[in-house]
């Protein structure tokens, strides 16, 4: 599992950042956690293949976290997109889309799916490879959340004791499964025999802009990296609170309180044109934290 920060900032671009925006890269298939204006430049810039693309997930209506989102429908679709896409987003945002397709007189050439999100936590998408899931997070409208989880691919194969039992390589994919094996001679085959556990799951939650709130915190314990909004640093928790966003810190306690095991900082309010205080901030709180820079992949 890759993130790669396309925009970091918060409402107004400044300083060479641009408004939110993140793809979670998982086995050759791209998910993008929010689409801010400048979207599509980013990934030229930053090598970001749309072919890949296939879900686009947005959190809320505030312009910063989706105004980019038609213009990269609209580019897809003259560069020759075929493959369908899906957007998962507040339902008043497929007649938002709709309407500028409408007055453009544009067809789109590919299958393009809107999905709703519904008031409530819920899985989204669920593959054989990864599942996406979204959950209520407190802002001045309704606003969500993110889990994507990575799944583990099975048990992991001991290829010497599959060898010694004879086992046959097209039964392999049932060991990763957990089946025990019975040899033709009926000598039964102990799974544990032959496999060892497999990796765990891996996953990313985005918290995308929200108040300092425990609401949320069983959605998101012991994740592999927590994405937090910072839009501010704790001198401003006053202002942050009035207008539903988070500082820093409260970021780096949250993190501490849900046992997670990197942070990731972004959503900078334009007020600040330095953003190593954000890491210390939180440093101080949380160690394991990083800030969410624009063209940098983090691995997880």
């Amino acid at each position: 599992m890759k993130i790669t920060i396309l925009g970091n900032n918060s409402a107004l671009p400044a300083y060479g950042r641009y408004p939110s925006c993140q793809i979670v890269s998982l086995y050759g298939v791209d998910v993008m956690l929010d689409c801010g204006e400048g979207a599509q430049v980013q990934m030229q810039r930053y090598g970001v293949k749309w072919r890949n693309l296939e879900y686009i997930f947005i959190s809320h209506l505030h312009g910063d976290h989706y105004f980019g989102l038609p213009g990269l429908i609209n580019s897809m679709n003259l560069l020759g997109r075929i493959a369908p896409l899906h957007v998962f987003g507040p339902a008043a945002l497929e007649s938002i889309i709709r309407q500028i397709l409408g007055v453009a007189d544009t067809t789109l050439g590919f299958p393009f799916h809107f999905h709703p999100l519904p008031e409530e936590a819920t899985l989204l998408v669920d593959t054989p490879a990864f599942s996406v899931a979204c959950f209520p997070v407190e802002h001045r409208i309704a606003c969500h959340g993110f889990v994507v989880t990575l799944k583990t691919s099975g048990r992991k194969l001991l290829p010497e004791a599959c060898r010694k039992y004879d086992i046959p390589p097209a039964f392999y994919e049932r060991l990763k499964q957990g089946d025990d094996y019975e040899s033709p001679g009926g000598l039964p085959v102990k799974n544990e025999w032959v496999t060892t556990d497999g990796p765990p799951p891996r996953r990313y939650a985005y918290c995308a802009d929200t108040l300092f709130t425990k609401s949320f915190l069983q959605h998101i314990t012991g994740v592999d990296m927590l994405y937090h909004e910072a839009t501010y640093l704790d001198a401003d928790a006053e202002k942050a609170a009035l207008r539903y966003h988070s500082t820093a810190k409260q970021a780096a306690l949250l993190a501490d309180m849900a046992g997670v095991k990197q942070l990731l900082l972004g959503h900078f309010s334009s007020k600040y044109k330095e953003l190593s205080p954000f890491r210390e901030e939180a440093a101080m709180v949380f160690p394991n934290v990083q800030i969410a820079e624009e063209g940098i992949s983090y691995e997880i």
